[in-house]
């Protein structure tokens, strides 16, 4: 029992993590990285530090027949989703990115019940319907959704990296019965890495680095350490006791901990939006992770 409970304190760490980097990510790119040239950078130094962290703390080797399946997670589950959620937020708003990447729950809902034979019960439905009108409530209702042809482009980039990210999560799982997270994790980004070097390497030697304020600097090292390392970390260790479709529920919360997020910093003041909002994002979570009574 303790154990989920972790996994579920994981899960809600790495999404407070994803709330805030929507919008610090935005600061620091393209004025000062390209977005290219910033999933280099991400990817790069969590590679370095899941192996690093292997080293000391696991020493667990992989079966052969497991490479396959590693190498088409690293593609999905880092590259892709990587290169598609970067240059999509390059070229549309943060808010617009929050709205779509809330079909993922439902993409990894059909994908968990198609791929590994998840039970698609009519309570997670409901669940994630629920968790998903509230995001949205609260999204819309910010004022700041702009959907134009301006955006478009990022708009398909960002649910192209939710549907990646989906498949991802689902096909990820077999792996954690049998190794430890960090493992899987290492290899994954290994993986994925060998496939972000062609796109992000020219954009990564662009980079004036004597250009970055301490401001810049701070927020390079937040999307860099937290939003990379430590939320791939968190997220794959609550895949270990919890069901792809639980994990990818807590993505709801995210632009709830934006706005209350800017509520303790006095950006923003707590109203019935944001009470209505947060009262269906936690009663879909609720019903999307309560298990299932034969």
């Amino acid at each position: 029992m303790k154990k989920i409970v972790y996994a579920h304190l994981a899960v809600i760490a790495a999404n407070l993590i994803y709330g805030l980097n929507f919008t610090i990510a935005k600061d620091v790119m393209p004025a000062y990285v390209k977005p290219y040239g910033f999933i280099f950078c991400r990817v790069a130094t969590a590679t370095l530090l899941f192996w690093v962290m292997h080293y000391f703390f696991v020493k667990e080797r992989i079966q052969k027949q497991d490479i396959k399946r590693l190498v088409i997670c690293g593609i999905s589950g880092v590259a892709i989703n990587q290169l598609m959620f970067f240059g999509g937020l390059n070229i549309t708003t943060p808010i617009n990115a929050a709205i779509i990447m809330t079909t993922n729950p439902i993409l990894v809902l059909l994908a968990a019940t198609l791929l590994i034979g998840e039970r698609l019960s009519n309570r997670k439905i409901l669940g994630v319907l629920c968790g998903m009108a509230g995001a949205l409530f609260l999204l819309l209702n910010s004022g700041q959704a702009a959907v134009s042809h301006n955006t478009s482009t990022g708009d398909v980039f960002i649910f192209l990296n939710a549907a990646s990210y989906a498949f991802y999560m689902v096909w990820v799982k077999p792996l954690m019965y049998r190794y430890h997270p960090v493992t899987v994790i290492k290899w994954v980004f290994l993986f994925g890495f060998i496939f972000v070097i062609p796109f992000g390497w020219n954009e990564f030697t662009e980079i004036k680095w004597q250009e970055f304020s301490p401001i810049i600097w701070s927020e390079f090292a937040f999307v860099i350490f937290a939003t990379t390392f430590l939320a791939y970390l968190f997220n794959i260790i609550g895949l270990k006791k919890l069901s792809p479709s639980v994990v990818s529920t807590y993505i709801y919360l995210q632009p709830l901990f934006a706005a209350f997020i800017a509520v303790l910093l006095a950006k923003d003041s707590i109203n019935h939006i944001k009470i209505i909002s947060a009262l269906l994002i936690f009663t879909g979570v609720f019903m999307v992770s309560m298990p299932f009574k034969k």
